[in-house]
Parts: C-alpha cells; sequence; structure tokens
C-alpha cells in the first residue's frame, strides 16, 4: 500500500517515542505466562474477516475514547498489531501519552504473522 508524506511523518515521528516488538519476541512474551494483551488495533472490518488467535480487538478509532476502561491498570503489558506497523506504531503512541508504561507496535503487523503462519481465526 502506497501511504502519504504526511502519514509517514507522523509514523516516523511516534516510533521516535513507541517501542516496537519483533514477532519473534512477541511470541516469547506470549508464551511466557505473564499476562499479556495482543490487541488489535485494525478497523473492525479487517478484525471480523480474521484477527490473531487470542487477540482482542480495540480498533484505533476509539482508543483513546475506550483503553482506560478496557484496560485500567496502565502497568498493563500490550502488544499492538495493525495491518502493517504503521497504525499500531500511533496507536502506542497515543497510549503512552495517556500514561500506558508498558505498550509495543508488532512490527509488520498483521500481514507479518500472515507470513509466519501465526494461529489465526475469524
Amino acid at each position: 500500500m502506497k501511504h502519504s508524506p504526511a502519514f509517514l511523518n507522523m509514523v516516523e515521528d511516534a516510533l521516535t517515542r513507541a517501542t516496537e516488538i519483533s514477532l519473534a519476541d512477541a511470541g516469547v512474551r506470549l508464551a511466557s505466562g505473564h499476562p499479556v494483551v495482543l490487541l488489535d488495533v485494525r478497523e473492525e472490518s479487517e478484525w471480523a474477516k480474521a484477527h490473531a488467535k487470542d487477540a482482542q480487538y480495540l480498533g484505533k478509532g476509539v482508543l483513546e475514547r475506550d483503553l482506560e476502561s478496557r484496560f485500567p491498570d496502565k502497568d498493563t503489558e500490550i502488544i499492538m498489531y495493525c495491518g502493517g506497523g504503521y497504525r499500531s506504531a500511533l496507536t502506542c503512541d497515543a497510549a503512552q501519552k495517556m500514561g500506558y508504561t508498558n505498550v509495543k507496535s508488532l512490527e509488520n503487523g498483521y500481514r507479518g504473522m500472515i507470513a509466519a503462519d501465526w494461529p489465526m481465526e475469524s
């Protein structure tokens, strides 16, 4: 997908503050036994087609409005993913501005998960 320069500039800026996590490291964190939330921040139509097994959904469009009610503990470990890692960088940045201390953006997002044959459900 071709993204506009202004959007890419916003993502680049967000990535100066947001932490990315590799798919391999995300798998280790999710299998660790520690409470970790895998959060799909794509559009609802994307979520409805298919999403990562055991993921929760909170779309980017309502994240700032609903994040605190869904996850009141701001130390909750949350790994966010979108289609390719751009929107999740923006949502991680927003969550950090809201006081969340342990949020990460999944590198390459859903496309990376598909390429790695990550378990999915619909």
